[in-house]
């Protein structure tokens, strides 16, 4: 059974490495402005846990996401970009970038990385606009299991819920970035964090780099 206080525990924990992630992403930038910091989360925030569940899509972006001809925006390709693999090297103390393979279709950018765990699945939704955005953001939340809200300062000011098995999705303008690590083991990376807990770290880092290039 989940351990709400244990869970509350490594979802602070996952926000203070963020912090510091977000600090390199400005620099990363060349942002001359304060890097974007995530907020602990409060006593609302939903509880993280387990295990599974594929797939899935995302959107973020900046205001608006501008999209290429026949390909994802530049903040969309942020998610596999070497910023976002630096990050995530750093939240499980990886020696070496892992793999990563992304794909493009039905104006979704996905990509995958390939851990030693298992596959981290992150995508971003790119909608025509943001009423068009939010119906893909609350479909999703029906096909991807039971979620719940995240709350106050943990949703970084932006629609945003989770599920237990460690799916986080957010949404910002006419994007949704859906960060899926449902097929990792249940303690992740060397903070022994829930794969929920993992999800949102990255998510966060992302939207914190969309923050600084924008």
């Amino acid at each position: 059974m989940s351990n709400p206080m244990r869970n509350r525990k490594h979802m602070m924990a996952s926000l203070a490495l963020a912090s510091l992630l977000l600090s390199g992403c400005a620099a990363a930038a060349g942002s001359t402005g304060p890097a974007t910091t995530a907020a602990a989360p409060p006593s609302d925030a939903p509880a993280t846990a387990e295990v599974q569940h594929p797939g899935g899509h995302s959107a973020a972006a900046t205001s608006p996401a501008t999209t290429s001809a026949g390909g994802p925006s530049e903040a969309s390709k942020m998610i596999c970009g070497q910023e976002t693999k630096d990050d995530i090297s750093s939240i499980l103390a990886l020696k070496e970038a892992p793999h990563a393979v992304d794909d493009w279709a039905d104006s979704t950018y996905a990509c995958t990385y390939h851990l030693a765990d298992g596959p981290l699945v992150i995508s971003v939704k790119e909608s025509p606009d943001p009423a068009s955005a939010r119906k893909y953001f609350d479909a999703l939340a029906s096909r991807i299991g039971t979620t719940a809200p995240i709350k106050g300062l943990s949703n970084l000011g932006f629609p945003a819920y989770q599920t237990k098995d460690g799916s986080v999705v957010f949404l910002k303008d006419n994007s949704t970035l859906y960060v899926n690590a449902t097929r990792l083991p249940a303690a992740v990376g060397p903070q022994k964090v829930t794969p929920t807990a993992f999800a949102y770290q990255v998510s966060t880092t992302i939207l914190a780099c969309w923050t600084e290039h924008h």
